[in-house]
């Protein structure tokens, strides 16, 4: 049997460097994009020890001649859409280009398979913020999307595309709709890390005021290294289809603040600040899921719980960049 080829896109992030790692244990021959190859460092590879290990290409998602080059030359099996503008605070300001990385990527990938007819299996990178605001009620497959932010719209844009495709020429096409996934090698333009690098300084003596916005938001954190998983095994069933990835339990910001704190003998609310100016213009209050579908047909679960995520970061940032 041939080795299999997976190509990533959006392989420098948080996804795709757990994704690659997990794919090359799996014995998959890995191919991973980035907008220019030969400029990216390719950072959170090199922290997983993989850099070598994965074949990089130089592709534009917003270039559909880029996309087919690509596609043609690596003739990949399974195909990862993990790229784009991935910060919901940031689409406010920069709402057109991540319009065009999130929904013209996904449609580009989604034609250049149709126009080469190849049997591509495509994963697509969903998103929990789709669902917007639906009175805490835990929101599963079938749960009407109402996105309230310019990320949250792209996403939804993307899946229905991937939705039409699957359905008008039978492109094997699956999308994960993700909840909130954590891990170390999140950026700290992301809350959760924001918080545990505040809070491991302040531990360390450091005289400073950690600054947020809305703590009341609810949320479903899990671990990134286990959702990456979830994205493998929805490939590998016999009919392409959508999944709800989440932990199934929720907690407040300040619940996730206040563990973080805890686990380093301190009190939150002695250095914890509100800034109204990180007051988003709209943004979820609840956030639940239901990932009873996932567990039933994928035989997927998660292992790890919001109180084990902020530990495990906050042992990986106490070990001075270790990697997990």
């Amino acid at each position: 049997m041939s080795q299999k080829v997976a190509l990533i896109c959006g392989i420098s992030g948080q996804d795709g460097a757990y994704l690659a790692n997990f794919l090359l244990k799996k014995g998959y021959q890995v191919y991973g994009t980035s907008r220019d190859a030969q400029m990216c460092a390719f950072t959170n590879l090199a922290r997983l020890g993989i850099r070598e290990q994965v074949k990089l290409e130089s592709m534009a998602l917003n270039d559909f001649r880029s996309v087919l080059q690509v596609l043609n030359r690596v003739q990949p099996d399974e195909v990862y859409n993990l790229a784009g503008q991935s910060s919901v605070g940031l689409s406010f300001e920069l709402p057109v280009e991540t319009l065009e990385s999130i929904a013209t990527g996904t449609l580009n990938l989604l034609e250049a398979i149709r126009f080469t007819g190849a049997e591509i299996k495509l994963y697509n990178a969903g998103s929990s913020e789709c669902f917007g605001d639906i009175g805490g009620l835990a929101a599963d497959e079938l749960t009407p999307f109402r996105p309230r932010s310019p990320y949250a719209v792209a996403k939804s844009t993307a899946f229905w595309q991937l939705a039409n495709y699957r359905e008008a020429y039978g492109i094997f096409g699956c999308s994960g709709i993700l909840f909130n996934h954590e891990s170390p090698l999140r950026p700290q333009r992301f809350v959760t890390q924001k918080i545990v690098v505040a809070a491991c300084r302040i531990a360390q003596g450091n005289q400073e005021k950690l600054r947020l916005g809305n703590m009341a938001i609810i949320r479903d954190w899990g671990w990134a290294p286990e959702y990456v998983e979830a994205m493998y095994l929805m490939l590998q069933q016999e009919q392409p289809d959508d999944y709800v990835i989440a932990t199934g339990q929720s907690f407040s910001l300040e619940e996730f603040v206040a563990e973080t704190f805890s686990c380093l003998g301190l009190n939150w609310q002695d250095y914890v600040v509100i800034d109204q100016t990180l007051l988003r213009p709209t943004d979820l209050v609840i956030s639940r899921s239901n990932p009873e579908k996932a567990k039933v047909k994928l035989g997927w679960k998660a292992q790890y719980k919001m109180p084990d995520v902020v530990r495990m970061m906050l042992d990986h940032k106490q070990k001075n960049d270790s990697v997990f």
